[in-house]
């Protein structure tokens, strides 16, 4: 069985009541609770774990924090976000503006075209999967092409189904 998990002495007994009682939110109060039950109780970190319903693992991260950065190591923002952007949300709106045009117009698009345009944009190979992140995150959808023709005749048409032999007849 492990030890108990130390904590620094960043606050006093007194004031990390008062930290742990104005915690924000729901996970920050549980954060600072398991600091609270490893400090005040010197209690196990698989014991607070099971008393907070966390993970064994989230506790130990959360008592390394407290340990480096002091309280205002548990006020982190989420692991959320897109940390490994070739361009910024901007850049995208500035790529896809040479295309708005052609596919207002109802000229075919397609990811292959893109794709080439893209590399050449980013300086760097890119998958397919993040240029259709990339079509997505903007509000581009996929589309197929007209079911007919804009220059059909719908009358040319008609004759030529009346007048062509049917090779589908039963013999």
């Amino acid at each position: 069985m492990r030890p108990p998990a130390s904590i620094e002495p960043w606050l006093s007994t007194e004031s990390m009541q008062v930290w742990v009682r104005e915690a924000p939110d729901k996970s920050s109060f549980q954060r600072r609770l398991a600091i609270w039950l490893t400090h005040i109780g010197r209690l196990a970190a698989h014991q607070v774990a099971e008393l907070l319903c966390a993970s064994k693992q989230a506790v130990w991260l959360w008592i390394s924090q407290y340990n480096q950065q002091g309280p205002e190591g548990l006020d982190r923002q989420g692991r959320g976000g897109r940390r490994w952007a070739f361009l910024s949300v901007e850049e995208e709106e500035r790529f896809l503006e040479k295309f708005q045009q052609q596919a207002a117009g109802g000229e075919i698009l397609t990811a292959r075209q893109l794709h080439a345009q893209l590399v050449k944009a980013t300086g760097r190979e890119v998958s397919l999967g993040y240029l259709y992140r990339l079509l997505h995150r903007h509000g581009w959808r996929k589309l197929g092409p007209r079911p007919r023709h804009p220059q059909a005749r719908a009358r040319a048409q008609e004759r030529f189904k009346k007048k062509s032999p049917t090779s589908s007849k039963r013999r």
